[in-house]
């Protein structure tokens, strides 16, 4: 009875091939909902049985975005959850929403709550909590992510309730808005010392 059907097979396939928008261009025009059921057929099998997904899904508009780079932030926050909870297991509740302005998407896991004196820490590079097995750049990344669209990534957290929400602007990323012509080298120190070469 080991034998995963072809069904299984053919699901996780399209599902990876819509995580990682490997046949579409970068940029596209996405339906958030079906990113993160994509995204949580992917980790299903690191989700341990004692660990339940509660989805509240909303009615989106279609964002346009990085849809593979933004499934990377819905992974990280998960896996997230998902260590908080630990062997204890519990409810990682992912919910979906939009207003005039914004696209909402709130990842909350019922465990211990993240400190606050460490608060403002789990979005610096490499920085580990216990909830964090892994390298720690997952949470760094999700908020580069979020910055590249404009977007906002905000986090509350008490004993029982933590929740990443993530709001991103309902008329897209506009990520086509025209580039400085600088070397990437230079920006690349702009963005490592937080220093801007506009000068506006």
């Amino acid at each position: 009875d080991n034998q995963i059907s072809i069904e299984t097979i053919s699901k996780i396939v399209r599902a990876l091939k819509s995580y990682s928008y490997l046949d579409q261009a970068q940029e596209r025009t996405v339906d958030l909902n079906e990113d993160l059921e994509n995204t949580l057929t992917i980790l299903h099998s690191q989700i341990p049985e004692n660990v339940r997904i509660v989805q509240k899904f909303g009615e989106l508009p279609k964002v346009t975005c990085l849809g593979s780079e933004l499934n990377q932030v819905w992974t990280h926050i998960i896996q997230n959850a998902l260590q908080a909870l630990d062997e204890a297991g519990g409810i990682i509740t992912i919910e979906t929403s939009a207003d005039a302005r914004a696209v909402s998407v709130k990842i909350s896991d019922n465990g211990p709550g993240i400190p606050e004196e460490i608060r403002d820490k789990i979005f610096d590079p490499f920085f580990t909590t216990k909830r964090g097995k892994s390298s720690g750049l997952g949470l760094s990344i999700a908020q580069q992510v979020i910055n590249k669209h404009h977007g906002v990534i905000a986090l509350e957290s008490t004993p029982g309730k933590t929740t990443f929400e993530i709001f991103l602007p309902k008329e897209g990323a506009q990520l086509k808005q025209p580039q400085r012509k600088t070397s990437r080298i230079i920006e690349e120190i702009d963005s490592f010392t937080g220093e801007s070469g506009d000068e506006t």
